[in-house]
């Protein structure tokens, strides 16, 4: 990799606005970038003194001349180890299966976050395994999620979706707590799906992919001539959701000046937009999501007290993967039969090995990062079942030694330990309350279906819930 001050990007783009932000964006962490119209002058431009110190390309799908996968194949077979990024506005699996065989390192779609980006060419230029790889595409697998569609067993994670069952009900604001990609948009979706507001839009605004001196304009809209560039009046995200349902992401970014304007939205029941005279009246069902606890941020004096304690009369705290491992082989099937229905690709079974290679890995991205090691994995498996070669990346980081992986897979695998760490059996009651939890996570919390298949009645079932203090989302 070249040196980290002096890194040469190649941007293969035709849109002047938009080659102006890449390179101003990549400049704050020491890219230089030179730009090329189209594919011909990019393949030219590898050949020169300059275009041999480069140290990844971003290539715009819609680059005039050769079609962008082709491109790609072409700039991989004159200089293999150069990272290829591929930037376009469309969400297609099949898209991304071509380009990532055509040798693409990572998939951004437009309109790509600042974030996003430089997380992408980090990644890109280092060894590390890619924390949100393929996010964007890899989220569209569950168009339609419900809580049937969040897969776990585990005691922590069935106490979340039992309070957001119950919260999904309601009409008041709800607080989702949890690190980046413990699947916290999912939840929002399968809240609004279980809601009075179902048939209502949904509407999602991530602040960290906003510009800061544009958040409060798309919360509470402008009026015309508001401020300089404000010419026509823009109707904002919380008079637009007027009856529906409003998820604000990354609240734990929102500015302090904005967070004052939030928090008067609430107790006022009303929005004021900028430069208007007068508020108007809004019903809005408002869910926020945050990386980072709250209270800790309260406490850090960088979020208000009042509006922290506004937002969260509801609050759903996901846990990270590395605490729920013996969720991962039951996510790794749910994942690999979705990507399996997506074109030009298929159903792939996964052998223990590569099961136990995911349950020793600790997911810094959590169950995002997952789902998109399976999905690259998937495009370039040759054979029936992925097995730990399929996951080279892991096996650089872990080492090839998986004596402790295989006694953590055994836990995901079989889904209840019989012993303790000093070898003892482990007392019948908490065998059996591991029993229940993984027949729970297995069918989705349909408390008939795991009656049936423990071979006991619903009475029982619920009894043993009440006995063995096991929370379930049912």
């Amino acid at each position: 990799m070249a040196d980290t001050d002096n890194r040469l990007l190649m941007l293969i783009d035709d849109e002047p606005a938009q080659s102006r932000l890449i390179t101003a964006l990549a400049s704050r962490e020491g890219w230089r970038t030179i730009v090329a119209r189209d594919a011909e002058t990019a393949i030219a431009q590898l050949g020169t003194r300059q275009g041999m110190q480069l140290s990844a390309i971003i290539l715009d799908q819609w680059v005039p001349g050769d079609g962008a996968c082709e491109l790609i194949a072409e700039l991989k077979s004159r200089r293999p180890a150069l990272p290829i990024l591929m930037l376009t506005s469309s969400t297609s699996p099949l898209l991304a299966v071509e380009a990532m065989r055509a040798g693409a390192s990572d998939y951004l779609v437009k309109p790509v976050a600042p974030d996003r980006l430089m997380q992408a060419l980090r990644a890109a230029t280092t060894r590390e395994t890619p924390r949100d790889e393929l996010a964007p595409l890899t989220e569209k697998l569950l168009s339609n999620p419900d809580f049937e569609s969040m897969i776990g067993a585990a005691p922590t994670f069935r106490k979340a979706l039992a309070v957001a069952a119950k919260a999904a009900r309601g009409h008041g604001p709800i607080l989702i707590e949890g690190e980046s990609g413990t699947g916290k948009e999912m939840l929002v979706r399968a809240m609004h799906a279980a809601s009075p507001r179902a048939k209502m839009p949904l509407r999602i605004v991530n602040i960290a992919g906003l510009p800061a001196n544009s958040i409060e304009s798309v919360l509470f809209g402008h009026e015309k001539g508001a401020f300089a560039g404000a010419f026509d009046r823009q109707i904002g995200a919380i008079q637009h959701c007027d009856g529906a349902t409003l998820a604000i992401d990354e609240i734990d970014r929102l500015p302090e000046s904005v967070q004052v304007r939030l928090l008067e939205a609430l107790q006022k029941g009303g929005v004021r937009p900028i430069g208007a005279s007068h508020s108007f009246r809004v019903d809005v069902r408002l869910i926020v999501a945050s990386n980072l606890p709250l209270r800790e941020l309260v406490d850090g004096g960088v979020f208000m007290p009042e509006l922290q304690e506004a937002l969260s009369s509801v609050c759903v705290q996901l846990p990270p993967l590395r605490e729920r491992h013996g969720d991962i082989a039951a996510l790794a099937r749910f994942f690999l039969a979705r990507i399996g229905e997506q074109p030009g690709l298929r159903e792939l079974g996964i052998t223990d090995g590569a099961l136990s290679l995911l349950t020793a890995y600790d997911w810094p991205g959590n169950v995002r990062q997952l789902q998109a090691v399976l999905f690259r994995a998937a495009v370039f498996c040759d054979g029936d079942a992925l097995t730990a070669d399929d996951f080279p990346q892991l096996l650089d980081i872990l080492g090839t030694d998986q004596s402790t992986a295989s006694s953590t897979a055994h836990q995901a695998n079989h889904g209840v330990m019989l012993y303790t760490a000093d070898g003892n059996l482990r007392p019948l009651e908490e065998i059996e309350a591991d029993v229940i939890r993984l027949a729970i996570g297995l069918y989705r919390g349909r408390m008939t279906e795991v009656a049936r298949r423990l071979g006991i009645g619903r009475s029982t079932l619920y009894r043993k819930l009440s006995e063995l203090g096991i929370d379930n989302a049912a």
